[in-house]
């Protein structure tokens, strides 16, 4: 491998995931160098399969990525491990500068920022062991896999109806635990009964777990209701912070009255505010599944090129025009000359 501390790449992509590699690929594949920083801490990492991703239905997560970066692989792209703790613009509008926390460094003319998001779950005992297995918060992430199971929809937010009347159509049996949400409507108390969704007063203290797998709902009172498996809405909070050297902020994501969680904003290119930054994934679409945020990769991967085309035939342009630029200087300079001595003739 090539020295880090000294290494210019094209492209330096921050992220291994879905996103990440996806991007690489497509940049690799246009002749660019390109390497990967992958911190090895994905978001799907306590998930046992990745669903929905046409042609890989099914397959583990950390399977998915060892393809990923073979794939890349194959094309010259170099994919690492670590952590980035900083990216900074070099002078001059020369790159980026990406530091990282092993005191190593390299600099890239583009960067490709694909860190992803973190869950922030509930401080609901139990919650974090489970998640990802039978605590859960997609439905078309999950649903099939517990389909006509009893079902808990623990209510923390305004979207807590929705979220109960979307994960009925993957059960009939589906109980909403108020817990700490609001009070539902009138008209949202007629739309649970309609879909014979039970509803649940009172906090939720913890969940029961027996043999490997989730049994119940435990109440503040000590009641304890059976469920199989329990849905909640994380905050979902972009992984951002090594782009705050850039000047780039963390976007807070509403919807329905509530601050869903946090994201970068960018075009649909993935392009930043900061010129030469791209990002893709959830740190900037915090709904992408994982085909979502390949495709979203690809797309940006694609925009990185084109701009470094255009770049790479600017600087050719100003190469083709120096000679020339030279060639008039010295033609000029041979004039003015001539001009000189011709006057000193005429003054003799």
């Amino acid at each position: 491998m090539s020295d880090m501390t000294t290494q210019t790449y094209d492209v330096v992509v921050i992220g291994g995931g879905a996103a990440g590699l996806a991007g690489a690929l497509s940049l690799a594949r246009a002749r660019r160098s390109v390497l990967v920083i992958d911190a090895g801490s994905p978001r799907n990492a306590p998930a046992s399969h990745v669903h929905n991703y046409l042609g890989r239905e099914g397959t583990p997560p950390s399977e998915l990525v060892a393809i990923g970066r073979k794939e890349v692989a194959e094309y010259g792209a170099e994919v690492v491990e670590g952590d980035v703790t900083a990216a900074e613009q070099l002078p001059g509008a020369a790159g980026f500068r990406v530091l990282r926390k092993d005191g190593t460094a390299v600099t890239a003319r583009r960067l490709l920022v694909t860190t992803g998001l973190v869950d922030e779950l509930p401080p609901i005992p139990g919650l974090a062991e489970r998640w990802g297995q039978d605590v859960l918060h997609c439905p078309y992430c999950h649903g099939w896999e517990v389909r006509d199971a009893a079902i808990g929809i623990v209510a923390l937010t305004p979207m807590a109806v929705h979220q109960a009347l979307l994960w009925r159509q993957w059960s009939a049996d589906v109980t909403l635990f108020l817990h700490n949400g609001p009070e539902p409507s009138d008209e949202e108390y007629e739309q649970l009964a309609a879909r014979n969704i039970a509803v649940v007063d009172g906090e939720v203290t913890g969940i029961e777990v027996g043999e490997d797998r989730l049994t119940g709902v435990r109440l503040a009172g000590g009641r304890v209701v059976p469920r199989e498996a329990v849905v909640v809405q994380p905050r979902f909070t972009a992984r951002s912070g090594v782009l705050d050297g850039l000047g780039l902020r963390a976007t807070p994501m509403e919807m329905g009255g509530h601050t869903l969680g946090t994201y970068i904003a960018a075009d649909p290119t993935g392009a930043t505010e900061v010129p030469g930054v791209w990002v893709a994934g959830n740190v900037a679409s915090l709904m992408d599944q994982v085909i979502g945020a390949a495709a979203a990769g690809l797309k940006a991967g694609a925009a990185i090129n084109a701009d470094l085309v255009a770049d790479d035939t600017r600087r050719a342009v100003e190469a083709r025009r120096a000679p020339f630029s030279a060639e008039a200087e010295r033609q000029v300079c041979e004039k003015t000359l001539g001009s000189r001595r011709h006057g000193l003739q005429e003054t003799r």
